[in-house]
């Protein structure tokens, strides 16, 4: 009896050290414990955070792309206007395109065709309408965008024939025979992108001993030589685009040191996730927005006004106008690239005792120490 006794308290207050169920309870909890802090010490969180952020990061790159560019649509196209103040053809002209493209020509007012070109050449505007005794004329630069020239050129004959004026177009600023869709400039403003922070990624993983000085001495090394390389293949190599190679060159380069830099500076800040900011800034945000691909009248707003605070899309404008409108250069993209790269110099410097390489300098000492 005294046996049966002790089998039924034992089976009540559960394994030794345990109260019953209580005792089953904390012993579960204090296993799922271990297995948490065990699990969080390992590489699988890491590489288990990685899987769904590489499955998010899949989403929004495509939906980014193709939200920019799949269906591109006009929103507001600056043109050129020169006809009398009282016109009748060119408002009507105005209105009938306004309806077609279902925005805005914001057509500005000029005296003559000459002060009109001006305008094109310093990208003021992407389109000259002209009212002449024999009708409209449409002056278009393939250069300056050409999407945007497509849409103008493919909607003008309707309007005209839907008022019934004579119509003549005219490309009065083409593009190069050997980038005929005008995207040469948007991939080897990518490939400067890309390969700049990827540049930067390389050197935290193989050269990770490199110093501060030493880390932005060695990326504008390789930035000097990605930029003259990218620019020999595709002009001497391939001669898909004439490119004036000193400034060419000097572009791609700022691209890529500055695209390094902020690789360098995200990875000062945060760590090991900076591909995930850089990524987002450079890639999904920088690169649809940039105006290469489609050129930024028909850019959602959005994308049309931060593009070219970005660094792709500088580097695409500063290459476009080289191209193209060597005497009409700005210096706003350089200031942007300027500005990407400073900030991201300042941040690193200022915070390099937080960036995960370097060499330890006091490691000589500690040994002298011991040997003494």
């Amino acid at each position: 009896m005294e046996e049966e006794d002790a089998g039924r308290r034992a089976e009540r207050e559960g394994p030794p050290g345990g109260h019953g169920k209580h005792g089953a309870h904390a012993a579960a909890r204090g296993t799922a414990g271990r297995a948490w802090l065990e699990f969080k010490d390992s590489p699988f969180l890491p590489a288990t955070v990685l899987v769904f952020i590489l499955a998010a990061a899949a989403g929004l790159f495509a939906g980014s792309y193709t939200y920019s560019m799949a269906n591109p649509t006009p929103h507001h196209i600056p043109s050129a206007l020169v006809a009398p103040a009282d016109s009748v053809v060119a408002k009507r002209f105005v209105a009938g395109m306004d309806r077609a493209l279902n925005t805005s020509l914001a057509p500005r007012p000029y005296a003559d065709e000459r002060a009109a070109r001006e305008a094109m050449e310093d990208q003021s505007v992407f389109a000259i309408i002209a009212v002449r005794p024999g009708g409209v004329s449409l002056q278009v630069a393939g250069a300056a965008g050409a999407s945007v020239a497509q849409v103008l050129t493919q909607t003008a004959p309707q309007v005209a024939k839907t008022i019934g004026v004579p119509m003549t177009i005219a490309d009065v600023k083409p593009l190069q025979q050997g980038d005929p869709r005008g995207l040469a400039l948007f991939y080897i403003s990518l490939a400067a992108v890309v390969l700049g922070f990827v540049g930067s990624i390389q050197l935290s993983v193989h050269a990770r001993a490199l110093n501060p000085l030493e880390r932005i001495a060695f990326t504008m090394a390789y930035s000097l030589l990605g930029g003259f390389t990218i620019a020999a293949v595709v002009d001497w190599g391939l001669g898909a685009v004439r490119l004036p190679f000193v400034e060419s060159w000097s572009i791609l380069a700022f691209t890529m040191f500055t695209s390094g830099m902020v690789f360098t500076m995200f990875n000062t800040l945060i760590g090991r996730w900076a591909m995930l900011p850089t990524w987002g800034l450079m890639v999904l945000l920088g690169n649809p927005s940039s105006g290469g691909a489609v050129s930024w009248p028909l850019l959602p707003s959005v994308f049309g006004h931060v593009g070219r605070w970005l660094p792709p899309g500088a580097s695409v404008n500063a290459q476009h106008t080289a191209v193209y409108f060597a005497d009409a250069q700005h210096a706003f993209p350089y200031l942007v690239l300027a500005g990407w790269s400073l900030l991201s110099c300042g941040i690193f410097w200022f915070w390099r005792h937080r960036h995960p390489g370097g060499r330890d300098r006091s490691a000589p000492e500690h040994g002298a120490a011991a040997a003494a």
